[in-house]
């Protein structure tokens, strides 16, 4: 028998369950990842969470796996490239957000220690249950600081899918299989 999961997952694409059931809603604490979901997320700006995660492998590659450091490094050419990569979002606006974020992602880990310690100035390190928001106060905070910092494709909403899929809010419905009290 299938198990029952959050009703925005895909049964039929296994990337997308997998997805769902080992990774989003899983607290993470790594900046390698943390960096590679604020991409992710800032490129699923008005499209689906699926279409983005279906080129996520392409991403990696175009994106030196996410390698904060490099990135930071893109050159106009490297970002004209990337606007030609037909395996990827190839949004220009969306291409130079990731590339002056990264710079900014930087800023912040070294001014803390790390991206989640920043996290952690507004969580106090705890994670959230939440069900049917699209944003929150917290997500709200968060927004408007990592803004005020100049990261752009950080609105509320955003940042409310990127606290869900590094698991600081954990949403799953309450007829899902991983839905804790």
């Amino acid at each position: 028998m299938d198990k029952c999961r959050c009703k925005w997952c895909n049964p039929r694409n296994p990337l997308y369950v997998r997805y769902h059931d080992e990774e989003w809603g899983v607290l993470q604490t790594e900046d390698k990842y943390l960096f590679e979901m604020l991409v992710l997320e800032g490129f699923q700006a008005g499209l689906s969470w699926e279409c983005v995660l279906n080129k996520r492998e392409a991403f990696r590659a175009a994106f030196d796996n996410f390698d904060v450091d490099r990135i930071a490094d893109y050159s106009d050419e490297k970002i004209c490239e990337l606007a030609q990569n037909k395996g990827i979002i190839r949004n220009r606006l969306k291409i130079k957000a990731a590339v002056s974020n990264s710079k900014i992602f930087k800023q912040i880990a070294c001014e803390f220690g790390s991206f989640y310690a920043y996290l952690c100035t507004f969580t106090g390190g705890s994670t959230y249950k939440e069900l049917g928001l699209t944003h929150s106060p917290l997500s709200d905070s968060i927004s408007k600081d990592l803004q005020k910092r100049g990261m752009r494709f950080v609105g509320s909403v955003i940042i409310y899918s990127y606290l869900q899929a590094i698991g600081v809010i954990d949403s799953h419905d309450e007829d899902c299989y991983l839905h804790t009290l």
